[in-house]
């Protein structure tokens, strides 16, 4: 494998010209398609309609008939970020509607695995239901929608999972990815979905003039977009513009301190200021606090912690969570130096000529095992599947991937030539799920390496690192970072900028035992620089004068005194003779 900088490209339009914004961040919008200025304007009002979202109404309309004649309504939810805010979201704002019977319920991945299962439906049960709704989950779930419409109840499914050849035969299905859906984003999340369809259902309980005879004050659903934020950044969606502008607005109510309880505290308990919020903290600070219950123990606990009316009972669900977050980190470490010694050697190692990596061994935990896939997968640059044990001779994977590999498209081709090897499998482009019986894992190696290999057209990918280009010394400044921290949110598909240069080193320690602390010579000064998880062994034997690097320009804030820090996310060692 091969690794190569590549400059994004994009031509600055007259409308961007002339907009009063620095340079780089004009440069920065034109590699991202952006040639209007109302593409990164992003007020609430510019929103999509809920009314292009096929099954919106529908759902709305029988869930105020239920709201109307206080039906027993029970929401099945999903064992991630995002299924835990779409359930909090839910479960909320249903009861600010008037509802009074609203439960829900996250089925625990170790005993029954993901989505409305008939085991999960047996359970829901003990509520006597008149309507089941899922959130994030449940465009598969055929058997379980069959056994939940066989008990008498009205199902409504909310998701935004890529749907199968067969759609369960639920009532009502919401999702923008069915067939025959023209919502124009394909990009909301659970979360989203369920917010259009509480938007609807809004809507159409002021038709019925529900809120004004029951004396029950309208929701403002914009004081719910801190969920969606949350939950629409944790799960990697692509941040189109919609997913753009329900982030925005989310990111604003925290950073003016309207975000609730739960989401104050999990900052709080992370030493993290939510007054300076961004859209990375809400991938890398809350979003894995949140996972971390789903992937060791129950995501109830999650969810507890979203709905907390208290700062008080906030911070103690916070605190559990953060313990989770902890003992996931643990697990990972050891995990991942496993699998990197798997990879040397043996029937699990990877060759310059292998299109995709698939490892297991039968004491990794089930619930890390998609974060190991993550990390294997940057590591190699290949499409990543980690299998650990599901009981009963079966195995549960996760898999990640990489541009250019649809990896749902992949499962589904493996699946189709291998008539009985996937016992079932799910998800989306660059994550996925499955399940396989475990006499046969050798044999789906073999097919998955093939199906990649497959789709690259049998060439071996290479790393590429995609940036903005090289800054000047005159643009390596606080307030250039301060307005790229300002001027997204970035995320997926709207990718946050970095930038790519070669600097004299005038000074290198290590911090935190597996980080490197730098002191950059530029024409401008010296800059502070960091590079998180590195081979400090290597870079300390070596001492390299210079580096080349691959960096985001970030703002240090220590004792009040805020300074231009760059975070390195690679580096390489530039070794004059």
């Amino acid at each position: 494998m091969t690794t190569a900088i590549k400059h994004r490209e994009g031509s600055v339009s007259p409308e961007l010209a002339a907009a009063n914004i620095p340079d780089a961040i004009k440069k920065i919008y034109a590699h991202r398609g952006v040639q209007r200025l109302d593409e990164i304007s992003l007020p609430l009002n510019q929103l999509l309609s809920p009314a292009a979202l096929l099954g919106a109404q529908e759902a709305a309309e029988m869930l105020a008939d239920a709201i109307e004649f206080q039906a027993s309504v029970v929401i099945v939810g999903d064992f991630d970020a995002d299924g835990a805010t779409s359930c909090a979201l839910a479960v909320s704002l249903l009861k600010q509607m008037g509802l009074e019977e609203v439960y829900y319920l996250v089925p625990n991945r170790f005993e029954y695995g993901y989505g409305l299962t008939p085991e999960i439906v047996g359970i829901a049960a003990q509520y006597q239901p008149d309507v089941l709704v899922t959130v994030d989950n449940g465009i598969a779930s055929i058997d379980g929608v069959s056994a939940a419409r066989q008990l008498g109840m009205s199902v409504i499914i909310t998701d935004h999972h890529l749907p199968g050849e067969v759609l369960p035969e639920a009532d009502i299905i919401v999702n923008p990815n069915q067939p025959g859906c023209r919502f124009p984003s394909k990009a909301l999340a659970g979360v989203g979905v369920m917010f259009y369809v509480l938007t609807a259902l809004r809507a159409e309980l002021r038709s019925r003039g529900w809120f004004e005879s029951m004396n029950i004050e309208i929701p403002n659903l914009a004081d719910s977009l801190d969920l969606v934020a949350l939950g629409t950044v944790a799960d990697v969606v692509p941040l189109d513009k919609n997913n753009r502008t329900l982030v925005a607005a989310g990111i604003a109510r925290m950073r003016a301190g309207r975000a609730r309880p739960g989401i104050e505290a999990l900052f709080e308990v992370a030493g993290r200021d939510i007054r300076s919020v961004t859209s990375t903290d809400l991938g890398f600070v809350a979003g894995p606090r949140i996972n971390a219950a789903g992937r060791l123990d129950d995501m109830s606990v999650g969810i507890e912690c979203l709905l907390a009316e208290s700062t008080v009972a906030a911070r103690s669900f916070a605190a559990q969570l953060n313990d989770y977050n902890k003992e996931r980190r643990n697990i990972e470490g050891t995990m991942q130096a496993e699998a990197l010694a798997l990879v040397e050697s043996g029937e699990f190692a990877v060759r310059d000529q292998d299109f995709a990596v698939t490892l297991y061994r039968d004491d990794w935990h089930q619930g890390v095992v998609g974060i190991l896939a993550s990390r294997i997968k940057e590591r190699f640059h290949r499409p990543t599947i980690i299998f650990a044990e599901a009981g009963d001779e079966e195995l549960k994977g996760s898999g990640r991937s990489i541009p250019g590999v649809h990896l749902r498209d992949v499962l589904d081709r493996v699946a189709t030539q291998n008539p009985g090897l996937v016992t079932k499998f799910g998800g989306h482009a660059m994550a996925a799920g499955l399940s396989l019986a475990k006499v046969k894992l050798a044999e789906f190696r073999e097919a998955f390496n093939q199906a990649v290999a497959d789709e690259l057209h049998g060439v071996t990918p290479n790393q590429e690192y995609l940036t903005d280009g090289c800054l000047s010394h005159a643009e390596l400044s606080p307030s250039l970072a301060e307005a790229l921290a300002s001027g997204g949110p970035w995320g997926q598909g709207f990718e946050p900028p970095s930038f790519d240069g070669t600097f004299a080193i005038d000074d290198m320690r290590v911090v935190g035992e597996k980080h490197l602390k730098f002191r950059l010579a530029t024409d401008a000064g010296v800059i502070d620089a960091i590079a998180f998880n590195a081979d400090v062994d290597t870079w300390l034997q070596e001492r390299p004068a210079a580096m080349t690097c691959v960096y985001k320009p970030s703002i240090n804030d220590f004792r009040g005194e805020r300074r231009l820090q760059l975070q390195l996310d690679v580096i390489w060692p530039l070794i004059t003779t």
